[in-house]
């Protein structure tokens, strides 16, 4: 339980615009609000990370966990009025105009009771937007409780825009506008990108094999993948907060970070160890780097920031952390 006895989770609404600032904005400052325009309490957002190559913002949305379903169905159905996939263009794959809703926990509430609130927050979705369709994942995905990386894999996520096969768990087949949006639950997921300097995309790619968890000697828990940026090339990773009842002796291993939520504990590679290795694997193959980015925050970030902005009633949170930044 946090000092101030909210129980908190966080939402790292993907979507498939940044070139608008405005329509980003609108998008987030949608969050705070009641169906009837009346400010929320307990809700704040705390960053708003867009990238114009890409042209994907990620919001930053933090609440009690009772308040944050309906601020971040508001957000959506500002961004599903706003943005329309068919004319949205962008490096980074997408599927959907809300391209994904996942749900963290970050005190006093467990992972499972997050699952409870993404899934609620599908239905709704699916009832209020017409031509919304939602596929689930993790802790919303009963009883299979498929990671984000399978659901995505399974649907083409990476390389599809063609939504007409496919088939999602709610709502009917996807409209074109909208397009396919995934919800779910996990421990907390951050997002870190290092940017090459080179325009050789396999390089890229041969230095995301290395690094991804899945490979032999790969970092536990990171997902990556290598798009071309701003003229060189981003290794753009996901770095999965994991459950291991070995936390304590993890964290004397200088690359692992830990956290724990409900006397849980977690572990997670830190973004300055996987800035480190790529740097290493870039240097091995005579190429530089140029620094990295973690997109937003760390889990304890995430929670200090939102217990802070809820106490001091600051909703726009992210303008008083210089807004719209890198």
């Amino acid at each position: 339980m946090s000092s101030l006895g909210l129980r908190l989770a966080a939402c790292l609404l993907n979507i498939s615009e940044a070139r608008r600032k405005y329509i980003v904005e609108n998008i987030a400052k949608a969050a705070l609000l009641d169906k009837n325009g009346q400010k929320l309490s307990e809700v704040t957002v705390l960053n708003i990370f867009s990238d114009q190559d890409y042209n994907r913002s990620v919001i930053t949305i933090a609440a009690s966990v009772d308040k944050l379903g309906s601020a971040v169905l508001s957000a959506c159905l500002e961004a599903f009025r706003a943005i329309d996939m068919e004319v949205q263009e962008g490096i980074h794959p997408c599927l959907g105009a809300v391209d994904l809703i996942p749900i963290y926990p970050l005190s006093g509430v467990g992972v499972e009771e997050c699952g409870v609130v993404a899934r609620s927050l599908a239905e709704s979705l699916v009832r209020h937007v017409p031509g919304c369709s939602v596929f689930l994942f993790g802790e919303a995905d009963l009883p299979e409780k498929r990671s984000l990386v399978q659901r995505r894999k399974q649907l083409g996520w990476f390389t599809r825009r063609d939504f007409s096969v496919l088939q999602p768990d709610l709502g009917a087949a996807p409209a074109r506008r909208c397009g396919l949006t995934g919800v779910g639950a996990s421990p907390y997921v951050m997002n870190c990108n290092v940017t090459i300097d080179s325009q050789d995309l396999s390089a890229g790619r041969e230095i995301a094999s290395v690094i991804r968890g899945s490979g032999a000697n790969g970092l536990k828990g990171v997902q990556t993948m290598a798009f071309p940026h701003e003229g060189k090339i981003e290794i753009a990773c996901n770095v999965e907060s994991f459950e291991d009842q070995e936390a304590t002796e993890i964290s004397q291993v200088s690359q692992y970070m830990t956290y724990s939520v409900l006397g849980n504990h977690f572990s997670y590679v830190s973004p300055h160890y996987i800035e480190a290795q790529v740097k290493k694997l870039a240097g091995d193959r005579g190429i530089g780097t140029i620094g990295g980015a973690l997109v937003g925050f760390t889990p304890q970030e995430c929670k200090d920031c939102a217990e802070y902005a809820i106490k001091e009633n600051i909703g726009e949170f992210w303008k008083i952390r210089g807004g719209v930044f890198m």
